[in-house]
C-alpha cells in the first residue's frame, strides 16, 4: 500500500486488548493503515482497521506485514491481573518474552524493516519507593530488594527485565527500537484501571489503603496516545522511555481526587490484610495494589513533550465526563 508524508502502516501485534483499542482509535483516526495480530478469532468488523492471526510466538504468514510496514507497536503479553502463583508468572514471562523475540526475528528477516520498534514494557522495573525521589531512565533504581515488601515482588521485575533484554538483544541495525515503561493508562474505554477504579469508589471503597502512603504513577489515555505518536516521530529517543505523567502522587491523594471527580463523599479505607484477602477473592495479586509506583518521564519532558493532563486532579475530572469516552474500536477481518 502507498502512503503519503502524514500516512504510516502501523502494525499492532497483541493490539485486542484495553491499550491496542485505544492506539487503533487514535491511529485510525489519524489516517495510518492499522493491523492488529491476535491469538483469537478476528472480531467483528468495527473500522478501518485489519486483523491478522499470530500466535505469539512462531513465524507465519503475519511476518509479512511488518516487511515494508512504517512502525511497530509490540502490546503483546498476559495479562497481570491475576494470582502470582508460579504457573501464571511463567505464563506471563513466556508471552512476553516470546512475543518480543518473533518480533524481532520478524523484523531481522525483512528485506524492508520498520523504521520504528515500540516495545511495550512496564513502570513496575522500578524499584518500590515511598518516601525516596521519583524514578526517571536515568537516575531510577531497577529493581531493588527493600526489606518490607514480599521476596515474591521481585519476579514482577526479573520478567521486566527479561522483556527489555530481548528488545535490546534483537538484531534489528536498521530499525529504531524503544522500550515503553508504561505506568497505568487511564481511559474511560473499557476494560482498563480507570473503569476497575471507577467501580471500586462507586461502590464506597476509594478510601486510603494500608495508610495511603504508597505513590500511584498514571499517564490519561489521551497522553498515551499522544505519547506513542510522538515516539513513532522522534528518532532522538531510543531505548527504555517511561510513559507517566509527570506529577505521581500519594494513593490517599490519588482516590481522594478520584472520589471529588466522581461526586462520591466516603471512601472506606482499607487494611493491608484486607487487601490480601480481596485479591484472594477477585484472583488477582495485591502487588498490583501495594506496591508504591513512583515514575517521572524525564526523557519525554527533555525531547519537549507536554501532556494535556500533567496532574490527576484535572485528569480525573476530564475522564469523569461521560463525553470523554473514547470509541471502542475493534480491527476487521483480513
Amino acid at each position: 500500500m502507498a502512503h503519503d508524508a502524514a500516512s504510516l502502516k502501523v502494525v499492532l501485534p497483541g493490539g485486542s486488548g484495553h491499550l491496542g483499542r485505544l492506539l487503533t482509535a487514535h491511529l485510525v483516526g489519524a489516517g495510518h493503515e492499522v493491523v492488529v495480530l491476535g491469538r483469537g478469532d478476528p472480531p467483528a468488523p468495527r473500522s478501518g482497521a485489519r486483523a491478522v492471526r499470530w500466535d505469539g510466538r512462531d513465524p507465519g504468514p503475519w511476518c509479512a506485514e511488518l516487511d515494508g510496514a512504517d512502525a511497530v507497536i509490540n502490546l503483546a503479553g498476559r495479562s497481570v491481573d491475576c494470582r502470582y502463583d508460579k504457573a501464571n508468572l511463567e505464563r506471563m514471562l513466556s508471552s512476553r518474552v516470546d512475543s518480543t523475540r518473533a518480533v524481532g526475528r520478524a523484523i531481522e528477516a525483512a528485506a524492508d524493516p520498520p523504521a520504528v520498534w515500540l516495545q511495550m514494557s512496564t513502570a513496575t522495573i522500578y524499584a518500590h519507593t515511598v518516601h525516596g525521589p521519583a524514578h526517571d531512565e536515568r537516575d531510577g533504581v531497577i529493581g531493588g530488594r527493600e526489606p518490607d515488601v514480599p521476596s515474591y515482588w521481585r519476579y514482577s521485575i526479573h520478567i521486566a527485565e527479561a522483556w527489555e533484554r530481548e528488545l535490546a538483544d534483537a538484531r534489528t541495525p536498521r530499525t529504531r527500537k524503544v522500550a515503553m515503561r508504561s505506568a497505568m493508562v487511564m481511559s474511560a474505554t473499557p476494560g482498563g484501571p480507570f473503569a476497575a477504579l471507577r467501580r471500586l469508589v462507586r461502590c464506597g471503597l476509594g478510601g486510603p489503603v494500608a495508610g495511603g502512603a504508597m505513590s500511584m504513577s498514571w499517564i490519561h489515555g489521551r497522553d498515551f496516545v499522544r505519547a506513542v505518536e510522538h515516539l513513532l516521530g522522534d528518532d532522538t529517543l531510543s531505548g527504555p522511555v517511561n510513559l507517566a505523567a509527570p506529577h505521581p502522587l500519594p494513593q490517599r491523594e490519588f482516590t481522594a481526587a478520584l472520589r471529588r471527580a466522581l461526586r462520591v463523599p466516603i471512601g472506606l479505607p482499607a487494611t493491608r490484610a484486607m487487601i490480601e484477602l480481596g485479591a484472594v477473592l477477585l484472583r488477582t495479586d495485591p502487588e498490583l495494589i501495594l506496591k508504591s509506583r513512583k515514575v517521572v518521564p524525564g526523557k519525554l519532558l527533555d525531547a519537549g513533550f507536554t501532556h494535556h493532563f500533567p496532574t490527576w486532579p484535572e485528569a480525573a475530572r476530564d475522564l469523569a465526563r461521560p463525553h470523554t469516552r473514547e470509541p471502542d474500536i475493534e480491527p476487521v477481518t483480513a
